[in-house]
Parts: structure tokens; sequence; C-alpha cells
């Protein structure tokens, strides 16, 4: 693949309005290992290997256990996710793919209040900016140190 830029370095400035979603969402109430999930999930779904990287390290550093991250594509399927969990992962799928049913909007919002469902959108749209960028202004895999990025 051809060099391009590095996005990190020379985009600061039209990263940093990125870096504050991430620091308001730190603050939110949605639990820190649902939102590791959850960026971990959406990006197997935009296939963003520096993203995957990431998220599986700072998911593992914050407790996430392998199986779970190992079976996370196929969560339905397997009995290691609370009705939370899954309900963040259905509503991650639907805003992810732009195809949101009622049906994965009430099982959001039997599982969370208002603000914390906005906060969850804000999450998954956010990641899914990151995994364009990450895929437009590839950064290598495996090369992500927990805690990097602040």
């Amino acid at each position: 693949m051809e060099q391009r830029i590095n996005v990190h370095q020379k985009g600061q400035n039209a990263l940093k309005a990125l870096y504050g979603i991430g620091g308001y969402l730190k603050k939110s109430p949605i639990e820190i290992n649902l939102l590791e999930l959850i960026y971990f999930r959406v990006s197997q779904i935009n296939s963003c290997a520096y993203c995957l990287d990431m998220h599986a390290k700072d998911a593992r550093a914050k407790g996430e256990t392998e199986q779970r991250l190992y079976g996370l594509s196929a969560w339905r399927e397997t009995p290691y996710y609370t009705d939370r969990e899954r309900a963040a992962l259905g509503w991650a799928e639907a805003v992810t793919k732009c195809h949101v049913p009622d049906e994965a909007y009430k099982e959001a919002k039997a599982q969370f209040s208002d603000e914390e469902l906005i906060d969850l959108t804000l999450a998954i749209t956010t990641i899914n900016t990151w995994n364009r960028i990450n895929l437009a202004f590839p950064n290598e895999p495996g090369t992500y140190q927990v805690g990097q990025f602040g």
C-alpha cells in the first residue's frame, strides 16, 4: 500500500472534535466496558484492523475476557452477554448498517434511559467515524499501546 497521510500527526486540528467526544463519553453513564464492546463490534463490522487491535487491547486492560471478545461477532448465539449488552450490540449493528427498525429501538429503549441511548448512539457514530478515518489513512495494526491516545 502506498504511504498515506499520518492523520494523527497532520490532522490534530481536525481530530480535536473527535477527541472531545471521546472525553465526553468517558464521563457518560454508559459503562466503559460496554463502550469497549461496542467499539470492538462496530470495528468488526467495518473491518478496521487498527481499531480492532486498539479496542481489544483496551477492553482486556479494563478486565474484558478473551471469551467474550472472541464471541462478539456471534453474540446472538452465545450466553456471555447481559440483556443490556445485547440491546446495545443490536442497536450498534442497526445504527452502523443504517437500518434501525422499531424492534431494535424497543430493545434498546427497554435497557437505556433517553440520555444513555443518545450517548450510546453518539459512541456508535463516533467509532464509525474513527473506523473510516483509519481505513482512509491506515495505521499499522499491532502498534497501538493501551492509553496511547489518552
